[in-house]
């Protein structure tokens, strides 16, 4: 009896020293710095078409009559909430993200709001999002379950159609197939209103989307997830791709291979701009850090990106956060 208890105390202590020594592991962002070279120096657009990067996979992009939003993602809870508890939209947060992206409440300038797929770090908002500018929620049955459990009224929802642009002023948008990259978070659908607080976990992807965008002959790929259907960019045309590199980091070399060609190489990009590299537990309101380690690899993401866009002559650029782009700037 005495040597079990010696036993338990023995495995006490080192679990207490491998979740200290987790929890540090976590604080522990690569830095930006060995990238500078790579970081947005063209002066912000004064007319013509904003693109704004506001962390994760949500992307601003603004003409001065009409916007889009993908994700509309602002609440941001923590890890802890995150892993052990429920998570729920922090109405705050989203009052200051929309406040600091500047998108008015109730005037119908924001068009659209769309989820890439419906985890929780991409659609929990945004039905939110929708109710206070009017805006039209546009994703998979997924999205709209967790619109309908958040109360938005059924007018203000509508499933996405594969394929079939839609416009909105004179925004074209067309959602394309795609896939979440492969963890252990892909795939499932919501089948049923989601009504939170829940658990992180439900937030299921259900449909992913590559978001194409064109705007008086300009045109732009939001890809927010480092994964792909294979052969659906065929034939698709875009100067710029938003690329998602969440996750790509820990994947095998012919994987971040295949990804390049099926989305970058695919549309023949000109730029890539990568995205939903941030620690998406740090609030918005604090300055982007790229995801810790055992989460990802930023600085294998990065390598790889820069190596092939200086291979294939493809421009490569950290974006600027929270403040607007022309993204076509010297293409």
């Amino acid at each position: 009896m005495q040597l079990l208890k010696r036993s338990l105390a023995v495995l006490a202590v080192l679990l207490l020293l491998a979740a200290g020594a987790l929890a540090w592991l976590l604080q522990q962002h690569p830095a930006l710095s060995p990238y500078a070279a790579l970081a947005w120096k063209s002066q912000p657009p004064q007319l013509g078409l904003k693109v704004s990067f506001l962390g994760v996979a949500t992307v601003l992009l603004d003409d001065g009559e009409t916007a889009i939003l993908t994700d509309g993602f602002f609440s941001r809870p923590d890890k802890l909430k995150t892993f052990l508890g429920k998570v729920e939209p922090d109405l705050e947060g989203i009052t200051r993200g929309l406040k600091r992206a500047g998108i008015p409440d109730h005037t119908g300038k924001l068009a659209a709001v769309i989820p890439v797929h419906s985890h929780y770090d991409h659609a929990m908002d945004a039905p939110e999002v929708a109710l206070r500018t009017g805006a039209l929620l546009l994703g998979s049955a997924s999205t709209a379950n967790v619109g309908r459990g958040w109360g938005l009224p059924e007018t203000q929802i509508r499933l996405a159609k594969l394929g079939v642009p839609m416009t909105f002023g004179r925004f074209t948008v067309t959602l394309l197939p795609s896939r979440h990259a492969p963890t252990g978070f892909t795939g499932g659908q919501i089948s049923q209103p989601l009504k939170p607080p829940v658990r992180a976990s439900d937030y299921k992807e259900g449909q992913s989307y590559a978001v194409l965008v064109q705007h008086a002959g300009k045109s732009l790929l939001i890809n927010g997830s480092a994964g792909f259907e294979p052969g659906a960019l065929k034939g698709v045309q875009a100067d710029v791709v938003l690329l998602g590199i969440g996750s790509l980091g820990p994947r095998d070399d012919a994987y971040r291979d295949a990804y390049w060609r099926e989305v970058v190489t695919a549309v023949k990009a000109k730029r890539v701009i990568p995205i939903h590299w941030d620690d998406f537990w740090l609030p918005s309101d604090q300055p982007m850090k790229p995801m810790p380690p055992p989460l990802d690899q930023f600085e294998r993401s990065m390598d790889f990106l820069r190596a092939r866009g200086a291979k294939e002559g493809v421009d490569i650029r950290l974006p600027l956060e929270w403040r607007a782009m022309d993204v076509w700037n010297g293409l």
